[in-house]
């Protein structure tokens, strides 16, 4: 049988717990970096995935930039993302996403994307340029580049790992049984295949997953062993959060104590670094991870 989505348009009004709650972004720092976004017409995943952590990291003078555009081809029920038809590419973005690292003097910046399946090189060609751009104007700046699957065209995938950045993610996001549900047009072995398509590229590889969804602790424990089996170097494991009542509904808010256990269960099984709390993201604290 095949499993729908759950679409809740009455979602539960749950409190949500202390370990949760976030200070409203403020300061010279965060209004320093908003300016510079808004000034080169840059999109953040910070802002279009509602990330919790904005007000700390931009304060910090960091941000993770989403390029290709702020419109997915793909609709994961749990993205905050919009789907539909993204527009042309952006052919300046790389140039202006690469001024900006350079005016906020980021030491390590990440990268991700939105999914752009409606083009051959599924957007491969303005990732490598994207890379490019940046280490001309700020060569010492580190890079992590959160990438999407390709649809498997691993040419694509290599158009990045020929680009050397230091560290290649691409998330799992979520437990095998429930990728239907969560990832309806991702495979989980197919992601599986790309990180071990990384590794052997060189690549330092990291992956993250969201619990709250439904999952056992022991499905989580299978992915981490899948994950090790493939090369995954490094892993992030956050707390979902329903965007909006049209996302799928939340499950349960995981209690810290399981967080610090399947942090120790990841490096039990080799993990080189686990990041794991419920307020966790991708690229949360990203720069540790070197």
């Amino acid at each position: 049988m095949i499993e729908l989505p759950i679409i809740n348009d009455t979602p539960k009004r749950r409190r949500k717990p202390d370990w949760l709650r976030v200070k409203l972004p403020v300061g010279k720092n965060y209004r320093k970096v908003r300016e510079i976004v808004n000034e080169h017409r840059l999109h953040t995943i910070c802002e279009s995935g509602n990330c919790p952590n904005m007000g700390e990291c931009w304060g910090a003078g960091t941000a993770t930039f989403m390029i290709l555009g702020n419109v997915c081809t793909r609709s994961c029920s749990f993205c905050a993302v919009q789907t539909g038809r993204p527009p042309e590419y952006d052919e300046d973005e790389p140039r202006r996403v690469a001024e900006a690292v350079q005016l906020m003097g980021v030491k390590h910046c990440v990268l991700t994307s939105v999914n752009r399946d409606e083009r051959a090189d599924g957007g491969a060609v303005i990732w490598a340029e994207t890379i490019r751009q940046i280490r001309e104007l700020s060569p010492s700046t580190t890079l992590e580049t959160l990438i999407p699957d390709f649809k498997g065209k691993w040419h694509n995938l290599y158009r990045i790992t020929d680009e050397r950045p230091e560290v290649v993610s691409h998330n799992m996001e979520t437990v095998k049984r429930l990728y239907r549900k969560v990832r309806p047009q991702a495979k989980y072995d197919r992601s599986l295949e790309q990180i071990k398509r990384t590794k052997e590229q060189g690549c330092r590889t990291k992956s993250g997953i969201m619990v709250g969804l439904g999952e056992t602790k022991d499905e989580v424990l299978e992915i981490m062993d899948d994950l090790v089996a493939h090369a995954c170097d490094v892993l992030t494991i956050g707390q979902y959060l329903q965007p909006t009542k049209h996302h799928l509904e939340m499950s349960e808010y995981v209690h810290p104590d399981v967080f610090a256990m399947y942090k120790e269960e990841g490096l039990k099984r080799g993990f080189d670094f686990v990041e794991s709390g419920p307020l966790v993201r991708s690229s949360y604290h990203a720069e540790r991870h070197l």
